[in-house]
């Protein structure tokens, strides 16, 4: 089944930075609540945003979010300190977000990983920038993938994120993107693929529309995770519905299961 990552608690979201400064816990109980309610698998955390205030931003997140979710976390900062602090603090194993072949990061975030029992997010960018061909991109994710099982990371706790960009920059950043899943699976088939689906409708009118549509066929590619806003129904039904037409959904019981709570509908 399609994996959610619910990305709302990000200090990045003015709402979400104002609850934070102001230590409004109702304002943060109240999303996470709507996010596990909506049919998030993890709820990603990121306190980033405030120069400065990272780690007590953090660690207060992670003890207002843990006792009302039965979900795990998806650690998000691209500070191993940060990381380490809040991987001691969390119940469940969680998903760490992220890694990149990128030096500086690679050679921090390597020994934080090494020996942890956790899912990675493995983004496919290194020091020469954004991937710009299929083959880039099923590189960066072989090379991210080997690295990771030298340090006992196994491939079905790895997310590649192959990097989705704006098909309003280039027109083959679409097909781009699908070919290179398709053949990261074909040499992975226990990897995962994760992306920040919106991405893909930047700078586009009616975006929703067209993420609605991508996610179909990125699924259809090997897809099977992503961060997303888990309270944009349509989206979520979307994904329901090609997880039941994939083979997903046995006897498509979550289907039928969200059409009976008008999650689904027409």
């Amino acid at each position: 089944m399609f994996k959610v990552i619910g990305e709302r608690i990000n200090t990045s979201r003015k709402l979400v930075q104002a609850a934070v400064a102001e230590r409004d816990a109702d304002y943060i109980v109240a999303d996470v609540k709507k996010q596990q309610e909506a049919g998030a698998d993890y709820i990603d955390v990121n306190a980033g945003a405030r120069i400065g205030h990272e780690t007590d931003d953090m660690k207060w997140l992670l003890d207002i979010i843990q006792p009302i979710v039965n979900l795990p976390l998806s650690l998000d900062s691209p500070d191993p300190a940060v990381l380490e602090m809040a991987f001691k603090r969390v119940e469940k194993p969680p998903m760490i977000n992220s890694i990149s072949l990128e030096k500086e990061r690679f050679d921090a975030m390597m020994p934080f990983l090494e020996g942890k029992n956790c899912k990675v997010i493995a983004l496919c960018m290194d020091d020469a920038g954004i991937p710009d061909c299929p083959e880039d991109i099923q590189d960066r994710a072989k090379n991210l993938v080997e690295e990771l099982n030298k340090i006992g990371i196994p491939t079905n706790c790895i997310y590649v994120d192959p990097l989705i960009q704006p098909i309003s920059t280039d027109s083959n950043k679409g097909i781009m993107v699908l070919s290179a899943v398709r053949s990261i699976k074909a040499e992975f088939p226990g990897v995962h693929i994760l992306g920040g689906l919106s991405n893909i409708s930047y700078g586009l009118p009616e975006r929703k529309i067209i993420n609605q549509t991508f996610v179909a066929m990125m699924m259809g590619a090997g897809m099977d995770s992503a961060i997303i806003d888990p309270l944009d129904q349509k989206l979520m039904a979307t994904i329901r519905t090609a997880d039941m037409l994939l083979s997903h959904d046995n006897f498509c019981v979550n289907y039928l299961r969200g059409v009976r709570s008008g999650a689904i509908k027409s």
